[in-house]
């Protein structure tokens, strides 16, 4: 049960990053205005993306799940901060209170692992 529990947290955790990820590369001129309006320098966004479609796959596959998870985290924490910090302004504190739930999350992906349904469950293994 433990293990299975731990895989479809993984998945939901994970997905998130990688819908959103999708979504910048399907409206990525708008995603770049978007952080350039806030001071982010839209050349970060391929990397962006790399980290949210790509850390999610990995995440969700449990492929080196406590780096993936610390990066998503810190991720989550720095978009907080850049992008919801009007908690004057009800959903962006919404949206921050769900980043940094998401951060909550992953720290303890970070800290236990991926568990045993997982591609580093299966190098452990040998």
């Amino acid at each position: 049960m433990r293990n299975l529990a731990m895989l479809v947290g993984r998945i939901l955790l994970a997905q998130i990053f990688v819908i959103a990820g999708v979504d910048k590369i399907l409206a990525y001129h708008g995603t770049a205005q978007y952080m350039a309006a806030y001071g982010v320098p839209s050349v970060l966004l391929p990397l962006v993306i790399l980290l949210e479609v790509g850390g999610g796959v990995a995440l969700m596959l449990g492929w080196q799940a406590r780096w993936i998870a610390l990066a998503l985290s810190a991720f989550s924490i720095v978009t907080a901060i850049i992008f919801h910090h009007d908690i004057a302004n009800g959903m962006q504190k919404i949206l921050l209170m769900g980043d940094l739930s998401f951060a909550g999350g992953l720290l303890v992906v970070a800290v236990v692992g991926a568990g045993r349904i997982s591609l580093d469950g299966l190098a452990r293994r040998d």
